[in-house]
């Protein structure tokens, strides 16, 4: 058993169609008065069908209450982290402390070569990735100028700021053994998906964020773990990722008309699978 004990928060994931704007909105809105707590965006920069990320979230901002706003996950090829920061804190700081930062090394190369990025190496993308992280914290920080060495983002006497509204999390999109054992090391979460990740991959998974915690003196626990669910799984199933992989948080994968599908997760799954983690913890 891994259930780390934290509280369980239940979103949706859409992918910012443009075509599909209006729908769009009128989902996020049901989403936010539903009672659901996190909503999640694709970031595919090279993808002309698709509403800018960053725009939308900060448009969404302003007509939301409590939601959660993330993309899920920042294009790191595309958006060099000392300007995402700043986009973070700005969004952060207007939207109350309502921002979380998923963050991903890349994928799709060829998409991001044609928009003027740099293709790279596992390892070279895994190197960004790690750089990155420290740009951000840097730049969300207190101090009169930051200088870090790297071979990708290096900062040569930048100044921090402005600080962000809270503390942001900073949730990577990774799955493999290095990748994930960073994120033991040096990320506030891990964010997967069904698509890559089904329930029985999860355990090598959370084993390798859980090592790369240990191996950087952190707790385990600390790292919390977010999941991309296949609309399918029933409230039993998410019970038992929650209590057997720590999964804390669940986002329901739905297109820009899918209000139906959010209902129905809203007032029927989410209560039941707080319920029947409630009892689980109550009775040991």
């Amino acid at each position: 058993m891994a259930d780390y004990g934290h509280e369980l928060r239940f979103g949706i994931f859409v992918p910012p169609e443009a075509a599909r704007g209006r729908p769009l909105l009128r989902l996020v809105r049901q989403a936010d008065e539903s009672g659901l707590e996190v909503l999640a965006v694709q970031d595919h920069p090279y993808q002309p069908a698709f509403l800018d990320t960053w725009t939308l979230l900060s448009y969404l901002a302003g007509v939301t209450r409590k939601l959660t706003l993330m993309p899920a996950v920042a294009n790191l090829p595309l958006r060099p982290p000392s300007v995402l920061a700043r986009s973070a804190a700005s969004l952060d700081l207007l939207s109350g402390g309502r921002v979380e930062l998923g963050l991903g090394a890349g994928a799709f190369w060829d998409a991001i070569e044609a928009m003027g990025g740099t293709r790279r190496t596992p390892g070279q993308a895994l190197t960004a990735l790690r750089e990155a992280i420290g740009v951000l914290r840097a730049l969300w920080g207190e101090g009169e100028r930051t200088n870090l060495p790297g071979d990708y983002y290096p900062l040569r006497g930048a100044k921090p700021g402005p600080p962000p509204a809270h503390s942001i999390g900073i949730w990577l999109g990774v799955y493999g053994p290095r990748a994930l054992r960073m994120t033991g090391e040096l990320a506030d979460g891990w964010l997967g998906s069904f698509s890559y990740a089904p329930p029985a991959n999860l355990p090598a998974l959370m084993t390798a964020i859980d090592t790369g915690a240990r191996a950087a003196g952190r707790v385990p626990a600390l790292i919390r773990r977010a999941y991309v669910i296949d609309p399918t799984m029933t409230p039993a199933q998410l019970t038992e990722v929650a209590l057997t992989h720590g999964i804390s948080e669940f986002l329901l994968p739905v297109d820009p008309e899918g209000e139906a599908a959010t209902h129905h997760f809203a007032t029927e799954t989410v209560p039941a699978v707080r319920a029947a983690v409630a009892a689980s913890r109550a009775g040991h």
